[in-house]
């Protein structure tokens, strides 16, 4: 009937933390997944991708230990990629040093670990995986005149 309606809510995060959805994309299982950035200040290894099946339901965590996450995308192999954008917070404790504007690009390859396929980004916002098999970011996101979109070359997981 093209109402609006709530399709799913991310779970509570442990210690009080926010669960802040900052991208979501179709996976290759037809399941819907979702990138969460988590509150401020932005603890190093705190974030995940969720998996939502196609009716909403049984919300699971696919992958964790990121940062920061603002974009998410897979390819064609099924491997996921993940945008953060910022390095995190790590002790000790205070003052917070997020580490924001700090990005980078990781991969993780289907049953494999994340790994970083492009580091020094400054605060990238988008990401998506051309049918070219490259990898296109936005970089500088927060500039006025110095934005940049990067192209990078991929290799087929092993």
């Amino acid at each position: 009937d093209g109402s609006t309606r709530t399709f799913a809510v991310p779970p509570a995060l442990t210690g009080g933390r926010e669960a802040v959805p900052t991208s979501v994309t179709e996976g290759p299982d037809g399941a819907l997944y979702v990138g969460l950035l988590t509150g401020f200040p932005f603890f190093r290894g705190s974030a995940s991708v969720l998996r939502i099946p196609s009716d909403g339901s049984g919300i699971t965590t696919y992958a964790a230990g990121f940062t920061a996450i603002v974009d998410i995308a897979f390819d064609a192999g099924g491997a996921l990629y993940v945008l953060e954008t910022a390095s995190g917070q790590v002790p000790p404790f205070p003052p917070p040093n997020p580490g924001l504007g700090a990005g980078r690009l990781k991969r993780q390859c289907p049953g494999g670990a994340p790994t970083v396929l492009l580091n020094g980004l400054t605060f990238p916002g988008g990401v998506a995986i051309g049918s070219d098999n490259a990898a296109y970011i936005t970089n500088f996101g927060t500039s006025a005149t110095a934005g940049e979109v990067l192209r990078l070359p991929l290799t087929p997981c092993p």
